[in-house]
């Protein structure tokens, strides 16, 4: 049976197996954790969201940028210190800034479609993943921003979104635990939020029913690749501490193909491949407020939220558990959680809503960013190497459809034998 290989056992590389193995095609999955979804898959801001597809490329965002550079609780944090990856990165992420229609409205089509597979997985799978398709608000705090916000929405609309204008009143209708006054807004009932944790382990257990196999807490050392298949050395890691391994696990898989799945990782493993995947790790934290007694309960929203002005999204994670996640630091590989980026998101939660933040989880993760906001999903130079990776803040909402795609791929190029 033709043997594909996938590096990252994140959302992205767990719907590529999967979706492989509904082809016919015999999986491995290798990944430096012991467990799949424990990186950015981890705790995200929960949000299936097509009305989030707008791409960063704007002059407006390098216009915040610049305002914010030197507030440490600003929504967009950059640290200045020199890197030639981190600096190339923004020089084509400018340069990238003429594509920002195009790739908007193609990102709202990939998302919309992302949807259909992502919840029939769901569906055959049986995997409850605190589902609420509640829909998305975004609201806006003057007429300027929302002005802005209608330009936007005109963009996701001619992509196929179902997305609309709301009013004040209609804001505190659709979800009446907000508290404060706002100029407006714009409502998505189509989108959805769920646990992505809860979703990736539970989609990589059911893939073991299908022949995939999951090799974790494993580093890979080497690819070669030929004409005829590719060999990957790897070493078993020190789960003590990641940055170690054991010289004597060495081990090698050989395989028909490769995908690479690897989030910020792709970077690295492209470049083993003689490509140049462009991903810079661009940080974001949330927050998990545990609802511990009834008055916190009834007063955390259900319906999906999005304050434009402090860029921060949240989702209701079943009864017991509300998640509020937001900004962008770009400051290299850094997993750090600082106090100073969890705190606006602690008081930001208590100012909107009457809840008890008395037993919150804070978090980090490094989303893997491509500098046109668009995801790497193809061929590599080398034989028998795939990309599907470089998916950004929207590896959520996007994974399910880019993970069909390149199997498709794979399925046209080396069909199963």
């Amino acid at each position: 049976m033709t043997h594909i290989i996938v590096i990252g056992a994140g959302i992205t590389g767990v719907t590529t197996a999967y979706s492989l193995s509904q082809l016919g095609y015999q999986v491995t999955v290798l990944d430096r954790h012991l467990y799949p979804a424990m990186e950015t898959s981890f705790a995200n801001g929960g949000q299936l969201s097509a009305s989030n597809a707008e791409v960063w490329n704007s002059e407006a965002t390098i216009l915040k940028g610049l305002k914010w550079m030197f507030k440490s609780d600003a929504p967009l944090l950059l640290n200045p210190a020199p890197s030639i990856h981190k600096y190339s990165w923004m020089f084509e992420f400018v340069a990238n800034i003429r594509n920002y229609r195009e790739n908007t409205i193609d990102t709202t089509k990939l998302a919309i479609e992302a949807r259909k597979h992502l919840y029939a997985m769901a569906e055959k799978e049986n995997i409850d993943f605190d589902l609420e398709r509640r829909g998305i608000l975004h609201f806006y705090h003057d007429a300027a921003s929302f002005a802005a916000a209608g330009k936007t929405n005109d963009l996701l609309v001619e992509g196929g979104l179902e997305r609309f204008a709301v009013t004040p009143e209609e804001i505190k209708t659709i979800e009446p635990t907000l508290q404060g006054e706002y100029y407006g807004g714009y409502f998505t009932p189509s989108d959805a939020t769920g646990d992505i944790h809860k979703f990736t382990r539970g989609l990589a257990k059911a893939s073991e029913k299908y022949g995939v196999r999951f090799i974790q807490g494993v580093d890979v050392q080497s690819i070669k690749t030929s004409e005829s298949g590719v060999k990957i050395q790897y070493k078993t890691i020190d789960t003590a501490d990641l940055s170690k391994s054991h010289d004597a696990s060495t081990a090698e898989i050989s395989g028909d193909a490769l995908v690479v799945c690897a989030g910020v990782g792709s970077y690295h493993i492209a470049n083993l491949l003689g490509d140049r995947v462009n991903i810079y790790p661009v940080k974001g934290y949330s927050i998990t407020v545990f609802l511990d007694d009834a008055e916190s309960v009834a007063n955390a929203p259900w319906v999906s939220l999005l304050d434009e002005s402090a860029k921060i999204v949240t989702s209701r994670l079943g009864e017991g558990r509300f998640r509020i996640a937001g900004t962008a630091e770009f400051n290299g590989y850094n997993r750090d959680i600082r106090a100073d980026r969890i705190e606006p998101l602690i008081s930001w939660t208590r100012r909107n809503f009457n809840v008890n933040t008395s037993r919150v989880v804070p978090w980090a993760g490094l989303r893997p960013m491509m500098p046109d906001m668009m995801p790497r999903v193809g061929k590599g130079r080398a034989p028998r190497v795939f990309y599907n990776t470089g998916h950004g803040h929207l590896g959520w909402t996007l994974s399910a459809a880019t993970a069909a795609i390149i199997s498709q791929n794979i399925f046209d190029t080396y069909p199963v034998k």
